[in-house]
């Protein structure tokens, strides 16, 4: 043996040793995990009834769900001049727009960015201006932005084929054809967006609610994605791949499940534009979107109370909500009476919650939305793991894999002279490799090794063992009915379209009114039912 191959050897035996030692390391690393809602729903199941409501308070409007819906609701009502509301805030204050922070640093547990909104979400830029996000010319085409909250470069990359690439959509080392295919379907996007029904209105906007209602177009909602990809001739494998990540990461399940209508909107509703920033670009924060819903709660001047509505009820010419909160196992209960209510929701709670809520057009067995489970994992690095050559590290992180879709680098927007010390990697699962019956199952009996090792798959595969000993602490949250799930026929859902109507004692709002979640939606939903019950 000569002495290069020695060292081989010995430099072999080394990196055994030290990815054991690492191992060992990691396996001590004991994550704290959350599952919000988990323990009052167990209460109300195991134990039966609440003890007697300990008071009763009176509002004028109660807002149930501290949600976006619910935040938009109490900013719109506050906005009108209203000042005499209620939030109870549910089982996770902000909901999907929650965070959470390891000392100074903040991280999200949902949401974390928000596309520039464009012209037709007008309710978006109205709030983003009242927030101090959009500076300047909010309704104009390209508003000024807040510099501190559009996204910095590098945005994202790609692990793909052992290296990483700009961009999301894999590029490096694929072939003429695939990317002629790849050039073909931005183009038919393009044209898509530009479309309009014969109603005068573009097919695919935020809010989903203003978009063309032209038959025509009827059909995209009769098939999955995947199948319009199919019969209009995209064969190529880093297209489909791309596609399915993109439903993956928008509404947590597959292309293959996905409406081709809502596949589609993904793409073609979102063209907003900034004057100071290029086109597509998103907006985001440290805590994802927690900073724009304590801002929201803030701005409207809401009194919030803790607490889970159990009932929800019409009581003469108003309402009454039976509410609790479980603190150490102990539950203690309480009235509110309103003389209207908005019910911010998902929907399967409101299902169980809204008393003889089939009165409204809603049928829990037929109208329900299929929910896909999310889980988000955030990790405290106490330092960056190395790089490969020539592959400076991103916000957004994305591996050429399933059901991982990458990890978000939290101090990404912090605008420093040098890197910090601490750093907290949000890594994102959408569990689409298994149906949501079972990949809710799963996350109810999954050890806590188990979440660590699924949690982790996208950062293992970047940085292998030495990725293990940069991790100090790690905290994961579950979400089991993360997000409303598009499915085919998800626009023809008349008990979703009830809702959206009623006007009375109570009002709906969530973004379930549309059939899938993202902040445009809420938002819009919330604003509404606000303006609902003005009158």
């Amino acid at each position: 043996m000569d002495r290069r191959s020695f060292l081989a050897a010995g430099g072999t035996g080394l990196s055994v040793l030290a990815g054991a030692a690492v191992f060992q390391q990691w396996q001590e690393v004991t994550p704290n995990v959350h599952y919000p809602g988990r323990a009052e729903g167990h209460y109300l199941r195991e134990r039966g009834a609440l003890p007697a409501p300990s008071n009763v308070i009176d509002t004028d409007v109660v807002i149930l769900g501290s949600g976006i819906a619910g935040l938009a609701a109490a900013w719109q009502l506050n906005r009108d001049g209203h000042r005499g509301a209620l939030m109870i805030d549910g089982p996770q204050p902000f909901g999907n727009a929650a965070g959470g922070h390891f000392g100074e640093l903040a991280y999200p547990t949902g949401g974390h960015y928000l596309p520039l909104p464009s012209p037709e979400s007008r309710h978006v830029r109205e709030i983003l201006f009242d927030l101090g996000i959009i500076v300047r010319d909010p309704y104009a085409d390209k508003p000024l932005y807040d510099e501190r909250y559009v996204l910095h470069g590098p945005e994202e990359r790609l692990l793909f084929n052992g290296a990483w690439q700009d961009g999301f959509i894999p590029t490096e080392g694929v072939g003429e054809a695939e990317l002629a295919e790849h050039r073909r379907f931005f183009a038919e996007v393009e044209r898509l967006r530009a479309l309009r029904g014969s109603d005068g209105r573009r097919i695919f906007v935020f809010p989903t609610s203003e978009s063309s209602l032209d038959p025509a177009f009827d059909a995209l909602d009769g098939i999955t994605l995947k199948q319009w990809l199919d019969q209009n001739g995209y064969t190529s494998p880093t297209l489909h791949w791309y596609l399915n990540y993109c439903c993956r990461d928008d509404y947590g399940t597959r292309y293959d499940k996905v409406s081709a209508w809502a596949g589609l909107h993904y793409y073609c509703s979102r063209w907003g534009q900034a004057a100071n920033a290029g086109n597509g670009a998103w907006l985001t924060w440290p805590g994802g979107m927690a900073p724009v819903a304590a801002a929201l709660a803030a701005r409207s001047g809401i009194r919030r109370e803790g607490g889970t509505a159990v009932s929800l009820k019409r009581r003469g010419a108003g309402v009454e909500a039976l509410c609790f909160t479980l603190e150490n196992g102990v539950a203690r209960s309480y009235v509110v009476r309103a003389r209207k209510a908005i019910c911010a929701m998902p929907l399967y709670v409101a299902a169980r919650v809204v008393e003889s809520i089939r009165d409204y057009g809603f049928d829990p067995k037929l109208h329900t939305p299929s929910y896909a489970p999310w889980m988000v994992a955030n990790f405290l690095m106490k330092a960056f793991p190395a790089e490969l050559p020539d592959a400076p590290l991103a916000w957004d992180n994305v591996v050429y894999q399933e059901p991982g879709l990458g990890y978000v680098v939290s101090t990404h927007q912090d605008i420093r002279v040098g890197p910090p010390e601490k750093t907290v990697f949000s890594a994102y699962v959408a569990l689409s490799d298994r149906t949501p019956d079972e990949a809710r199952k799963w996350m109810m009996k999954a050890s806590a090794d188990d979440l660590v090792a699924l949690a982790s798959a996208d950062l293992k595969a970047a940085y292998g063992w030495k990725f293990a000993p940069c991790v100090e602490r790690v905290d994961i949250t579950l979400r089991g009915h993360a997000m409303a799930v598009p499915l085919p026929g998800f626009r023809a859902n008349t008990g979703l379209k009830a809702l959206r109507e009623v006007n009375g004692p109570i009002v709906f709002a969530h973004a379930d009114l549309s059939g899938f979640s993202v902040f445009e939606e809420a938002a819009w939903w919330g604003c509404r039912a606000a303006q609902k019950v003005m009158i």
